[in-house]
């Protein structure tokens, strides 16, 4: 979801991942430091325990969110290893699936983590359970609740343009900044071309090893947005209750909103983020890079396969400075339920703003391809639930990686999934997409039996 309209969202792996694989009896107690049978029903018989089940705890009627959910979104790789040049042997190809999967789900008091896959090709080591993430996408979230934080403190509103708080950056080839708003920015419905920085750079993966170290300031990103006419005018800034405003998803809106964050506060976007939300809700495993192009240990892997390549690249190293306020966090599976738990339990936004944020609009065609019935409101994602109600939350995207949690509109359940191994055509990233999509609304939906 950081990369443009359909979300590069899923990868291709050479074939299935036996059910063995991860459909092993028995959890690890975090508690205790024991191994514990699993119960018919699931349970470990330790009432609030973590545990840490390759498949092993029976989340609904058919395993881990279904054992056939899994299955379906997670292959074996195949033992391919990287090669000098950054890539890994071809050859076949599944048309769905990833390389590997870590999965964490919160059901009340219980918690349960499951993987799947290898973190690097070729070495059978497994998926790390609790480890570094690029939260690409699911940083918008932390942005527009500093946003609406800032609004609840009368320094900011909505209703602000773009104009008032960085005046003349926006201005040139039909783009206004005097009519798009902070709401538009944070809704999406700002028309502002959907630039991405590949669009410079190129697409392959020739192209992604000579910008993989590029540093890049915000200005450069909206200069490179505003190149290009509006993809569509912006909604009237007088009516922003507008039901079915147009819309378009794109990183330089919140680029632009973390611009104003430091324009309101005198401080980065980044030190806002942490000091409003990952001190006070206690995100260990959550910050903002900057340059460092490197993860926290441990964490799996991510490759991304180019369009024209025959094998697999390396993405893991490579700074993101081309998402800034947009995409560019670090953070963790426990860290994303702290958060949206946070989020939706009234520590981080009065009742009003929170209100504000949760007030959806639909999203464009194009994106309910991947996400059926999706809306968006400031910075979150709504999708109904197959067994009634809705989900919250946010996804990201980059190349190689993959990143969906959801939350129940009540709280009491949630899920975080982080996924590595993608590919640059549309079907099997669709394929790949539905099969989490399966695993998400049936977690959610189920809960831990």
């Amino acid at each position: 979801m950081t990369r443009g309209i359909p979300p590069r969202t899923g990868g291709v792996v050479p074939s299935w991942c036996p059910v063995s694989a991860f459909a092993q009896a028995g959890c690890h107690d975090r508690a205790t430091g024991e191994r514990r049978p699993v119960a018919q029903d699931g349970r470990t018989g330790r009432r609030g325990a973590r545990r840490e089940c390759p498949g092993g705890a029976r989340l609904g009627g058919a395993g881990f969110g279904g054992v056939r959910a899994l299955h379906d979104a997670v292959p074996a790789t195949g033992g391919r290893p990287v090669d000098p040049a950054g890539t890994a042997g071809g050859g076949g190809a599944h048309p769905t699936g990833y390389i590997g999967i870590s999965v964490e789900v919160r059901d009340g008091r219980h918690r349960v983590r499951a993987r799947a896959g290898e973190a690097e090709l070729g070495t059978g080591r497994p998926v790390p359970y609790g480890g570094s993430l690029r939260a690409a996408s699911v940083t918008k979230p932390f942005v527009a609740t500093v946003v609406l934080q800032l609004v609840a403190e009368e320094r900011l509103s909505l209703g602000d343009t773009v104009q008032r708080w960085l005046p003349g950056l926006v201005a040139g080839n039909g783009n206004d900044g005097r009519r798009i708003t902070v709401r538009h920015l944070l809704q999406h419905t700002s028309g502002i071309h959907s630039y991405d920085y590949t669009d410079d750079t190129g697409t392959d993966a020739a192209a992604f090893q000579r910008h993989r170290f590029d540093r890049l300031q915000p200005e450069q990103l909206v200069a490179g947005a505003i190149r290009s006419k509006p993809d569509f005018p912006s909604a009237d800034p007088a009516d922003p209750a507008d039901p079915e405003p147009d819309w378009n998803y794109l990183n330089p809106n919140y680029v632009l909103a973390g611009m104003i964050v430091e324009k309101v506060t005198g401080r980065s976007w980044a030190t806002e983020v942490r000091e409003r939300i990952v001190e006070p809700l206690g995100l260990t495993g959550t910050y903002a890079p900057g340059q460092d192009p490197f993860l926290p240990r441990p964490h799996a892997r991510t490759y991304h396969r180019f369009p024209g390549s025959a094998g697999w690249t390396d993405t893991t190293v490579r700074t993101m400075s081309w998402a800034d306020a947009a995409g560019s966090l670090v953070t963790t599976e426990r860290d994303m339920d702290r958060f949206c738990t946070g989020l939706f339990g009234g520590r981080l936004l009065p009742p009003r703003e929170l209100a504000a944020m949760r007030r959806v609009v639909p999203v464009g065609e194009e994106f309910q391809v991947p996400f059926p019935g999706l809306h968006y409101g400031l910075g979150l994602m709504r999708q109904p639930l197959t067994c009634g109600g809705h989900r919250w939350g946010h996804g990201g995207d980059t190349d190689g990686g993959t990143v969906r949690n959801g939350l129940t509109e009540d709280g009491a359940r949630s899920i975080a999934v982080n996924a590595t191994g993608k590919v640059a055509e549309d079907e099997p990233l669709l394929r790949a997409e539905a099969a989490v999509q399966r695993l998400v609304d049936t977690v959610l939906c189920e809960g831990v039996r």
